[in-house]
């Protein structure tokens, strides 16, 4: 069943430092864009803590998603005029598909909260679920304004988003191995960090993408577009998300959600400490059918609020660990490997003579399974491959096509840190008391990475 809505008398154009230009040409977008649910996405940063390495990434999943749909609404162009369907079935692109493939795309993080992927790591939260709940809740702006297409549009939406939808070609502009999220997120993040890794041919990626029976490929004649984008990709998450500052703000910030949830549990009524809108988060009730409106206060403002006024808490490990946060104090790493993983217990060990509590002040981070995915063609996921279409309509996959990425399939990358407080790397002498200690526990650090000591201590 196809969609149509309703066209703008006249487009309107924003402003984008990415893309140059977004056009919005249809009600619906317009419509969509001034929910307050959308609206929401001024206030949740794309990249968390990361700002806190790289002082520029101060951009929102507003702007993200802003991108995404202009993404999405190329990519249907260029369909339409290269590949439009003749007959049903071809395999080719049905152009009544563009409303929902625009929709999705727009709206494919508005169940992003605050502090996301920390958020939902501590709090067991999923944002698609909670985007596809913000899509089909009645209540929401969000949903009457789908209602305005059909009745069932809204669920229609949300199938993309569970990639459950019954056409691919739209499921895998948005969600795929080199899906419109991915390419905005990748050039977004390069422009506001200020780095050069993430940068690749947009241009000639959406020239050489079409449409076939299974979903979504690229013509072989852009091999070396899809390289350069691959690689970019691989940079990005060795440079950028996965550094390891931006990597221990977010042990900082998960290590004081803890504790705020450790308290809100106990019988303990301690003053400044009053998060009304985290409650159902830090007691274990949330549920996203009856507590969405409460989901939809939190942004990063309203947790930056309370670890403001958690620094004066009578509790010290809350205390200590909001002001380490606010106030940018990460914590040290270290590289381990499997060969220096049982150092970690004596490392332990000495921050707790030291005086901090090893549970709050220590943390191993492995950075292959942090939220972001590098490109694996053996993956389960049914997306998880790029196509190449040969002369002959035939299919190739990428890595079988390409030297380059067969080099960098299937490699590890990133690695393993354990996290401890700054004040263990100390030579100063007005910490004579705990000198010895330091001493000893930097005698298993050389050059950032964990050493195996000779001598059995």
């Amino acid at each position: 069943m196809g969609y149509y809505s309703t066209p703008l008398e006249q487009e309107k154009v924003i402003r984008d430092p990415v893309h140059s230009h977004i056009y919005i040409q249809d009600q619906i977008i317009m419509d969509l864009i001034n929910t307050k649910e959308f609206q929401r996405l001024r206030r949740i940063h794309q990249l968390g803590t990361t700002s806190q390495t790289f002082p520029g990434a101060e951009h929102t999943r507003f702007t993200h998603s802003l991108g995404v749909y202009e993404i999405v609404r190329r990519i249907c162009n260029q369909f339409q005029r290269n590949y439009p369907t003749k007959t049903p079935g071809d395999g080719l692109w049905d152009d009544s598909e563009r409303i929902v493939a625009e929709c999705a795309g727009l709206l494919h993080d508005i169940g992003h909260g605050a502090y996301s992927h920390t958020f939902e790591h501590i709090f067991h939260t999923n944002h698609e679920q909670i985007t596809q709940a913000i899509i089909t809740n009645p209540e929401t702006e969000v949903n009457q304004v789908l209602c305005k297409v059909g009745p069932d549009f809204p669920n229609r939406v949300a199938s993309v988003i569970n990639k459950t939808y019954d056409n691919q070609q739209v499921v895998q502009m948005i969600s795929s191995q080199c899906d419109a999220d991915r390419m905005d997120y990748l050039l977004r993040d390069s422009y506001f960090t200020g780095v050069q890794y993430g940068k690749f041919d947009l241009d000639r990626i959406l020239q050489v993408m079409r449409p076939y029976q299974g979903g979504i490929c690229f013509k072989m004649s852009g091999l070396h577009a899809i390289e350069y984008y691959i690689v970019s990709r691989f940079q990005m998450y060795l440079q950028v998300y996965f550094h390891p500052i931006s990597r221990s703000m977010e042990v900082i910030l998960a290590h004081l959600l803890l504790q705020a949830k450790e308290l809100a549990e106990s019988s303990t009524k301690l003053e400044k400490f009053n998060p009304t809108l985290l409650m159902p988060f830090l007691e274990g009730t949330f549920d996203p059918s009856r507590d969405l409106e409460t989901y939809l206060k939190l942004d990063d403002g309203v947790l930056n609020t309370y670890f403001s006024m958690w620094c004066d808490t009578p509790d010290s490990i809350l205390s200590d660990l909001s002001n380490r946060f606010v106030n940018r104090k990460p914590f040290k790493s270290a590289i381990f490997t499997q060969e220096t993983k049982d150092v970690l217990p004596k490392l332990r060990k000495l921050i707790e003579a030291a005086g901090f509590n090893p549970e709050y002040y220590t943390a191993t981070d492995n950075s292959y399974n942090q939220p972001y995915d590098v490109y694996n063609p053996e993956s389960k996921h049914p997306n998880a491959q790029i196509e190449l279409m040969q002369k002959d309509g035939s299919l190739v996959e990428l890595s079988k096509a390409s030297i380059l990425v067969r080099t960098i399939t299937g490699k590890d990358v990133g690695d393993s840190r354990f996290f401890f407080p700054k004040e263990m790397l100390q030579t100063d002498a007005n910490v004579e008391l705990f000198k010895p200690i330091y001493d000893n526990f930097q005698r298993y650090i050389n050059n950032d990475t964990i050493i195996n000591l000779k001598e059995n201590q």
